[in-house]
């Protein structure tokens, strides 16, 4: 079952596009990773699917119109941007207080449960937390609460590379339950390749590239090429060559690998290969 349908999804800014012609289907129980440059509609696209902007076309997040009925999704939805949002001059446990007080479906024994495996003081301000205890405290409080469908936007932008690593094991270990729905943009994508289950480049507003991690890992190959083999491997039209340490490697879609296999050391590229070969592309 489909949880975000978009079709012919556009959003303009004045002569500004910042979402085209956007068609978008994720499925329930999936983990989106939305990778593009800045300024490519990544944000856009999530402000749309939160109703927090219009838009034109076609677009349902768990069977409802995000623009027009924003307050009912909002009773499924979690979403985490930048955690300095949170109040500075509020206490750790002010802050259970008053998220128990006004969400219905918070609840307070699992937020204290993930809290107990950090360093975190109840009587801290938020203002004396570091910015990755502070990321701690975001995702408890949303951990906390039974949603269908979790939206982070460069939720670990700034934190040390522990922090990072802590943060998403929590959510693969502690959140995700095979039901829940979870999109993510980061620019940290080395980090979430493993976590993910789905995959999208944006750029210009245009989705450029979207498949399952199954679909990556079978269609693109990486080869470092033996350098009497090099002619012979461009001959079948690599999607991007570069040069590390002395010896090419070349980048492929959809080609037959034991062809391939006699060139060189074949490997999986990264998504961060992949994305930089499909930007160069792009460009005009």
């Amino acid at each position: 079952m489909a949880c975000i349908e978009a079709r012919h999804l556009r959003k303009a800014f004045g002569p500004t596009v910042a979402l085209g012609d956007v068609d978008l289907t994720v499925n329930e129980g999936r983990i989106l990773g939305i990778i593009g440059p800045n300024g490519a509609g990544k944000t856009t696209l999530l402000n749309a699917v939160l109703g927090l902007t219009s838009y034109e076309g076609e677009l349902k997040v768990l069977g409802r119109d995000p623009w027009k009925s924003r307050d009912e999704l909002m009773r499924d939805v979690s979403f985490i941007a930048d955690v300095a949002v949170l109040p500075r001059w509020i206490r750790v446990t002010q802050l259970l207080d008053y998220v128990a007080g006004v969400h219905p479906k918070f609840d307070r024994a699992k937020a204290e449960n993930f809290l107990a495996k950090t360093t975190i003081k109840r009587t801290s301000k938020v203002r004396h937390l570091s910015k990755g205890m502070v990321a701690q405290l975001h995702l408890a409080l949303v951990m906390a609460i039974d949603e269908k469908l979790l939206v982070l936007d460069e939720p670990t932008l700034g934190l040390d590379i522990l922090f990072r690593k802590q943060f998403y094991d929590s959510l693969l270990n502690d959140y995700f339950d095979g039901g829940r729905t979870i999109i993510v943009t980061t620019h940290q994508v080395e980090e979430v390749q493993e976590v993910l289950t789905d995959l999208i480049f944006i750029n210009h507003g245009r989705i450029v590239l979207q498949c399952s991690m199954e679909e990556f890992e079978s269609r693109y190959v990486e080869v470092m090429v033996n350098p009497d083999q090099l002619a012979a491997a461009r001959t079948l039209k690599p999607l991007q060559e570069r040069n590390v340490f002395g010896r090419s490697v070349l980048l492929f879609e959809d080609v037959d690998l034991a062809q391939i296999s006699a060139l060189g050391e074949v490997r999986r590229p990264s998504i961060a290969d992949l994305f930089v070969a499909v930007m160069t592309k792009e460009k005009p």
